[in-house]
């Protein structure tokens, strides 16, 4: 938890920029929480593969969120994984 929060600043950077036109204020929370651990995993955390962090996001979303987060937490961090 303390990695995503040192690096927050540049994982709302990386959201915000492979969310297409979504602000983070408007994601649902859930989403958000979601993106953000998974962002930290891709790009600081070495011993979780790329796959499993946006396996697990997307998981946790369709559970926990709308009907549409799924898709949605995939999209995005499909993004950062290939921008990484």
């Amino acid at each position: 938890m303390d990695g995503i929060i040192d690096q927050r600043d540049e994982i709302d950077e990386q959201i915000t920029t492979h969310s297409r036109d979504w602000k983070l204020e408007r994601m649902p929370a859930v989403d958000r929480a979601l993106l953000r651990i998974a962002v930290w995993e891709i790009l600081y955390n070495d011993e979780v593969p790329t796959a499993v962090a946006i396996d697990e996001a997307v998981e946790l979303a369709k559970e926990f969120s709308t009907d549409d987060s799924g898709a949605f937490v995939h999209g995005v961090l499909a993004r950062v994984a290939r921008s990484a």
